[in-house]
């Protein structure tokens, strides 16, 4: 299977072209200045010349505070390019697999959100993110979309690696959220289930995150713990440390379909990525 990755050079595109070389899939890596895929004419020109099987899109706007500020520009990488990939998959019968996020939701159920609840973001990323989807849902094929949450990974900026250097600056206490409660999901286990969800050519929209929940704070003392950091988390309120953009208080993802992907519990994917990154990491 050919597969496109856009976004290259990103965490998750990153694992996504090593999981799918890792089964022997041809790899056609592109970055944003071998491929704007704002652009029309580059989208379709690109997919035209690599003729993929199937296209994971991992170019996104990922600077959630950010998109307050710049709203119409995240919603140009968000919202717009996704219908245009998936508009030029259509075209070529190949697969568009689109990363979108917790984010679409408000937040405020008391339960974890399935495939088929309202969403209702509270963020001009959210906002960005769900433009996207509907994109991608209104291109005439059934392309899969896929929402995850907590993204970590080895190969870019994330969480666990803030909490690791605030821990190797010397540290010996950290305040972290508290009331913000979500399932952390490790890249180097999100991207082969991305694959399998190219391989089986799965459609439409898809939960697929860590198993399990934790807060923020939960997730650093974890981070800490099994990284044998003498560091502790002080837990506070998201009023005692305000943002930009307004989070999701709780945005636990899970499947009701059968056909979908299962990830490792969260606690396993941190261990993975400690392994992965271990050299060179403050104890």
């Amino acid at each position: 299977m050919r597969v496109l990755v856009t976004g290259a050079g990103g965490m998750l595109a990153r694992e996504v072209a090593l999981a799918a070389g890792r089964r022997s899939h041809f790899v056609i890596a592109v970055s944003h200045s071998e491929l704007d895929v704002c652009d029309p004419s580059a989208v379709r020109d690109v997919i035209a010349a690599e003729k993929p099987d199937a296209i994971v899109n991992c170019a996104a706007w990922t600077d959630v505070d950010g998109a307050e500020a710049e709203e119409d520009a995240a919603l140009q990488l968000n919202g717009r390019a996704p219908g245009l990939l998936a508009e030029a998959a259509t075209a070529h019968a190949a697969q568009l697999i689109h990363v979108s996020t917790d984010y679409v939701f408000d937040g405020l159920a008391q339960r974890p959100y399935v495939e088929s609840d309202r969403t209702a973001p509270r963020s001009a990323y959210g906002r960005t993110k769900l433009a996207g989807e509907r994109a991608v849902l209104a291109a005439g094929k059934p392309h899969a979309i896929v929402r995850t949450s907590w993204l970590f990974g080895a190969a870019g900026r994330n969480f666990v690696a803030t909490m690791l250097s605030l821990a190797g600056d010397g540290r010996d206490e950290v305040s972290v959220v508290s009331d913000q409660v979500g399932s952390p999901t490790f890249a180097g286990h999100l991207a082969p289930a991305l694959i399998d969800v190219a391989e089986r050519n799965l459609g439409g929209i898809l939960h697929v995150t860590g198993a399990g929940e934790c807060s923020w704070a939960e997730l650093a003392t974890e981070i800490f713990r099994q990284n044998g950091a003498a560091c502790t988390v002080r837990p506070v309120t998201t009023s005692e440390f305000p943002r930009p953009a307004e989070r999701p208080p709780r945005s636990v993802l899970v499947s009701e379909r059968r056909d979908v992907p299962r990830l490792a519990p969260w606690q396993d994917g941190l261990r993975a990525y400690l392994a992965e990154v271990s050299e060179g990491l403050p104890r």
